[in-house]
């Protein structure tokens, strides 16, 4: 790919006080690719040094949404027929500009319009200044490919209120407005028909005065009512019990939730489950983007991520085969193995954080 290709994915321009980045692959969703993210990193350090930028704004070309997650097949094909080294490398550059954007010095506005999905959360929901609009969809969907959310995904819904974040990173399931303000996912919501006006204004005016100009109150979500057998059901100890209780609950809807969970990998189940319980524990963004990036590594050579992808995206038959194929059969042992130490290739995001704290 040459060089003004990889330009052309990722746009930007300065209008007023406010520099824009516009990812660019509308036809992909503007899924995420490793040039993309080297690109909005080397923005984001150039206008942190021009005291002309007073804001960023994000927002996604086309119509479908912000972006659709990070480039899962060309991992697919790294993780069947390469080493790995090249998912690695792009995880290491995506999580580094995960932890970037929530600790920016400028307001980073991320408009969080249609599909938000895995790497595109991981570009908008640590920013400063979130928004969502009617057409948002909001989702970490990793366990029905085989992975376990990253991107900071497991911090985020770690912060979620009782255990919403727990079903949400367990089922995949995709949240609109109302729900991703519940879970602290979004902050303001617009509609979207007044979206090009907030960004014109965003150029000409404070982040706070463009705002009041046309964020709504946000429409109700669903999870609200909900509350109660989700608190209850995902509080359990583990997958099998939380699978066990919605069936027991009688509601509808937590039998369908279950139901769900059986589709998923149970081996990301349970590591996802484990890794949520563990970034609770951990607090900073930065220690659990180095927990996330020890997962994933250890994805990259399971049979899971590989089947996953395949039959979701590639061969679209939606019958992945598992491996192991129950939740019984994955076992103790299985999970840790996830959370090994890396030694010399760990992430390095955490150092970096004790340095913060150390000032």
């Amino acid at each position: 790919m040459t060089g003004s290709e990889d330009e052309d994915q990722v746009l930007l321009h300065t209008a007023g006080r406010a520099a824009h980045i516009t990812l660019n692959r509308p036809r992909a969703i503007n899924a995420l690719n490793h040039a993309m993210v080297r690109r909005i990193d080397e923005a984001l350090t150039a206008w942190e040094r021009e005291p002309a930028v007073e804001t960023v704004v994000v927002t996604g070309a086309g119509e479908r949404g912000l972006c659709a997650g990070g480039d899962i097949r060309a991992v697919h094909d790294d993780a069947r027929d390469g080493d790995g080294t090249a998912s690695a490398a792009f995880w290491r550059d995506e999580y580094h500009l995960n932890a970037r954007i929530a600790r920016y010095s400028k307001p980073y506005v991320a408009v969080m319009d249609g599909i938000v999905m895995g790497g595109g959360v991981g570009i908008s929901a640590h920013g400063s200044v979130r928004v969502v609009t009617e057409r948002s969809r909001i989702a970490m969907p990793e366990t029905g490919i085989g992975f376990v959310p990253d991107v900071g995904g497991t911090h985020l819904l770690a912060l979620a209120p009782g255990e919403l974040g727990t079903h949400l990173a367990l089922t995949g399931a995709a949240v609109g407005a109302g729900d991703a303000l519940l879970c602290g996912l979004a902050d303001h919501y617009v509609p979207s028909a007044a979206l090009p006006d907030l960004v014109d204004d965003l150029g000409e005016l404070p982040v706070r005065e463009a705002l009041e100009r046309h964020v709504r109150p946000v429409p109700e979500g669903e999870l609200a009512g909900q509350r109660e057998w989700i608190d209850s059901c995902f509080a359990a100890g583990t997958v099998e019990e939380i699978v066990q209780r919605l069936l027991a609950q009688g509601d509808p809807a937590a039998k369908e939730t279950a139901e769900t969970l059986l589709t998923r990998s149970p081996t990301a189940l349970k590591v996802t489950l484990a890794a949520v319980r563990r970034a609770r524990r951990l607090g900073s963004l930065e220690r659990v983007l180095e927990q996330e990036y020890r997962v994933s590594c250890a994805a990259l050579v399971t049979p899971d991520l590989v089947e996953g992808i395949r039959a979701q995206v590639i061969d679209k038959d939606r019958t992945p085969r598992w491996s192991p194929a129950t939740l019984a059969e994955v076992t103790d042992a299985d999970v840790e193995r996830f959370f090994e130490p890396l030694g010399e290739r760990e992430l390095g995001l955490a150092r970096t954080d004790m340095g913060r704290a150390a000032r």
